[in-house]
């Protein structure tokens, strides 16, 4: 089915049941309203003219009814937030897909602009590779996909992820369900480490004579009350309001521990129970895929599973948070030190679960980025996934980038099989830095287990090297050149641990042509000494010679451009070769600047 079609369709579907929803949800409150006004004037007939049983009776149906109807109301509530969702997330796809706009978070916090490509190729920040992929909505989630692009995965993990992608690319509505509920969570940096900062903090222990007044006076207030019951005498009245009042006094004796916990309450209770949701939504679900079933698993530990761990969690902060309701607080303390026995249940829970949190939580991060992965393999149909050797075998059969429309992408055939290395020319605006950031965004891409935007590819995972953009530091008093060459030296140094693939676009700019010719040449032979595939963009033509001393690693390939009734026309389209024909002087001279 057209990718479009499918999203116009679950968008028309999702919208009937939002609707539907409405209309429920409309009239469910019209029942609560009615209810609350039968209860008040139950309430005032029972109060101020006749008690009888039968309106007692119908008092109590009503406020049962009312609970019933609440609880309903809260349901249809968070359905219709979910659908909204699902709503709005096949409307993202469709305008992304339409009009190319991307909503998506771009990742401009992972930026490390000295790490060995992300900065070169566009990985992080406005319009980036991680904002066109990303389908996350929770932190971990984000800092999982963020991570996968930023280092090469092994050989084994590769083609695992690539058999989950295309498990998932058959789950469309089940990812949009586990997206809908990240989205819910609302999610932030803040949270995700609030949670982790309350499972390192220390448990504050209760004292031991706390442990056994909290079980003691409990159950002799229950049997002071027995007694009075039965006997009705005054002294076990006495006695059952005094241990009520020791009971209050034993549980307030602890308040400053349990304040302490109350410090993360709110939004722990509140990503916690949106944890549950995702991570319930995985346990419910069938895989057959290795890495699925595998991370499936993960969620499983002693037969209990993670969603009614963390919901477990969510539900002992709610109850442990009542203790700020001082008339409550009294009530339920006098009668059972209720917030002991919870303070002390909060207690157990992080003694048993807080080493198994994290792990869950990392399951939840790995779903949430191959869905992103399996989210770009589904919308894009055409895209191959790489095959994968050992043979340091790199071919690209229409290799094009995959940040450019269709129509604006001209795509290329590229092997590194015969000559490993390749010296690339081309005037300016030919399309040299676009193919090597293509090159380069899909080595990153198969890297990770992903689809890349090609029509096949075979592809040797290595470490990627690029030197494409740099910067002058202020900073470190450092000049564009001085920044240049220790990137340069980063790049030999790394060579020299595996075989790398290489992109260098320009080198040694801040420097005058006979030293830059020299130093390029140079640079070309220290590369392909230590083993170095890739390619290096050049526009001295006087550099391509150095394939004459190297003929079975170097090659010459080029952009060219042609003057056509006096204009500009790049084709984009890579040849064999040096190039041969110049556009600056040309360009110069049309624009009237010489």
């Amino acid at each position: 089915m057209d990718v479009l079609k499918q999203y116009y369709s679950l968008k028309d579907k999702h919208q009937r049941s939002f609707d539907e929803l409405n209309k429920r949800f409309h009239s469910v409150s019209l029942l609560r309203f009615v209810l609350v006004l039968a209860i008040l004037i139950c309430l005032y007939f029972l109060v101020f003219k006749t008690f009888t049983y039968l309106l007692f009776t119908l008092f109590i149906a009503l406020v049962l009814g009312f609970l019933l109807v609440l609880s309903y109301h809260s349901k249809i509530v968070f359905k219709r937030q979910f659908t909204k969702e699902l709503i709005k997330i096949n409307q993202e796809e469709i305008d992304f897909l339409e009009k190319g706009e991307v909503p998506f978070k771009n990742g401009i916090e992972y930026l490390k602009p000295k790490h060995i490509y992300a900065f070169d190729l566009d990985i992080f920040g406005h319009k980036s590779l991680f904002q066109h992929l990303n389908r996350t909505a929770t932190y971990i989630g984000e800092k999982t996909l963020a991570g996968l692009l930023t280092k090469k995965a092994a050989n084994e993990d590769i083609l695992n992820n690539q058999n989950a992608i295309k498990e998932l690319n058959e789950k469309l509505s089940w990812k949009q369900n586990l997206f809908a509920f990240a989205k819910l969570s609302k999610d932030e940096k803040n949270k995700y480490e609030l949670l982790h900062s309350w499972l390192k903090s220390n448990n504050v222990a209760l004292p031991k004579w706390v442990i056994i007044a909290s079980y003691v006076l409990p159950f002799l207030f229950i049997g002071f009350g027995l007694a009075y019951f039965i006997s009705k005498e005054n002294v076990f009245f006495n006695l059952f309001y005094q241990t009520f009042l020791l009971n209050v006094l034993v549980a307030f004796s602890q308040i400053k521990k349990m304040t302490k916990e109350l410090s993360f309450t709110t939004k722990i209770e509140e990503i916690t129970k949106a944890y549950s949701l995702i991570l319930e939504e995985i346990e419910n679900e069938n895989f057959e895929s290795v890495k699925l079933i595998a991370l499936k698993a993960k969620l499983n530990l002693n037969n209990q599973k993670a969603s009614s761990a963390i919901k477990e969690l969510a539900n002992i902060f709610s109850k442990l948070a009542s203790v700020q309701n001082v008339f409550g607080s009294i009530l339920l303390n006098g009668f059972f030190q209720y917030h002991i026995h919870i303070y002390r249940k909060l207690q157990t829970w992080k003694k048993e679960n807080n080493t198994s949190v994290n792990n869950w939580l990392k399951v939840l991060g790995e779903f949430e980025a191959l869905n992103s992965l399996s989210n770009f393999s589904y919308n894009n149909p055409e895209y191959a996934f790489p095959e994968i050797n050992t043979d340091k075998n790199l071919a690209f059969n229409n290799l094009g980038h995959p940040l450019l429309s269709k129509k604006e992408r001209v795509d290329n055939d590229i092997s590194f099989k015969n000559n490993r290395f390749v010296i690339l020319t081309g005037s300016n605006m030919s399309g040299k830095s676009t193919f090597l950031r293509s090159l380069g965004v899909n080595m990153v891409l198969a890297c990770c287990g992903s689809v890349v935007c090609a029509s096949s590819a075979k592809v040797q995972p290595m470490q990627l090297l690029v030197s494409m953009r740099l910067m002058d530091s202020l900073e470190e008093n450092e000049s564009y050149f001085f920044a240049e060459v220790k990137k340069l030296k980063l790049i030999m140094d790394l060579l020299e641990k595996d075989t790398s693939f290489v992109l260098l676009d320009e080198i040694l700019r801040g420097t005058n042509s006979d030293d830059k010719r020299q130093g390029t040449i140079e640079v070309i032979k220290q590369m392909i000494s230590k083993k170095a595939i890739g390619i290096i963009a050049t526009h001295d033509l006087e550099v391509c010679n150095t394939t004459d001393e190297f003929p079975e690693i170097l090659s010459n390939k080029c952009f060219e451009v042609e003057i056509v009734d006096n204009d500009l026309h790049f084709d984009f389209k890579l040849r064999k070769g040096v190039c041969k024909n110049k556009s600056a002087s040309f360009l110069m001279k049309k624009m009237k600047v010489i």
